[in-house]
């Protein structure tokens, strides 16, 4: 598993254009706190954002570049990345 790293200016995904394919709120609070997007166009999910404490901002981002369901990245934040509103 790879180790968690200090926040980036943008993590390296497998393409520049951010398509979210699902937003959900899985504690039931009202705010979205998982988006899950793909960023190449394949219709393929690639980018894993998680708001762990409830505030609404992203607290984790996870990249799977080869897109073998293990996250090749882990960060603090969003990454550069932030889902939009």
């Amino acid at each position: 598993m790879p180790q968690m790293t200090e926040p980036q200016d943008t993590v390296e995904t497998r393409g520049d254009e951010r398509v979210d394919l699902l937003t959900t709120d899985a504690n039931k609070d009202g705010k979205p706190d998982v988006w899950v997007a793909d960023t190449d166009g394949d219709g393929k999910a690639d980018l894993f954002q998680f708001d762990t404490d409830g505030d609404g901002k992203v607290d984790v981002t996870m990249v799977d570049l080869d897109q073998d369901g293990n996250p090749d990245t882990v960060v603090d934040g969003d990454g550069g990345l932030p889902p939009e509103a």
